[in-house]
């Protein structure tokens, strides 16, 4: 099953996709996308690494995340993917402008036929304004085309506003 988990910043995202894989009853592998560069990151990383129960595997990945999923599905394991915006953006900031091109095309191939149990984290950053900057605007862009290509793909959508999940799609929580 492929489920998709969108919200803002600090929206309750995380603790939503890490509450579903802990109830899954699955062994949990925890796909990590962020590269902590600086202190504050460093802080985030440390919450997060806080939270997650010490026997769930962990895979930290910035960039071949399609290679990675399809290397650690299973039937009975639940990955655990966050986040995608963060993927995004470490594609973004690639020297070769055609890494995002492919990276993206294929997760978008293999998700749907992974086995087991895939949550998908993501910010939805496209509910403002338009950005300044041609590198923003590219990122909303990509984030909000990705979003709707893997909510196609997805059984469960989910979308969550300080802490209160709404499906999207799919059966409801």
């Amino acid at each position: 099953m492929l489920e998709l988990i969108l919200g803002g910043a600090r929206s309750g995202k995380s603790r939503l996709a890490e509450k579903l894989a802990d109830e899954s009853g699955l062994d949990v592998v925890y796909v990590a996308t962020s590269q902590p560069l600086d202190g504050e990151m460093n802080a985030r990383v440390a919450q997060h690494r806080a939270r997650r129960p010490a026997h769930w595997a962990l895979v930290e990945e910035p960039l071949a995340l399609a290679h990675v999923l399809r290397e650690q599905a299973a039937p009975g394991r639940c990955l655990l993917v966050d986040c995608l915006t963060l993927w995004l953006t470490n594609l973004l900031m690639q020297d070769d402008p055609a890494r995002l091109a492919v990276e993206r095309d294929a997760l978008l191939a293999c998700v749907a036929e992974l086995p087991g149990r895939i949550l998908l984290v993501s910010n939805e950053t496209g509910l403002g304004v338009v950005p300044l900057g041609e590198l923003t605007r590219r990122y909303v862009d990509e984030a909000g085309w990705l979003h709707q290509a893997l909510a196609e793909r997805s059984q469960r959508v989910l979308f969550t506003v300080a802490g209160l999940p709404m499906v999207l799609k799919g059966n409801a929580l």
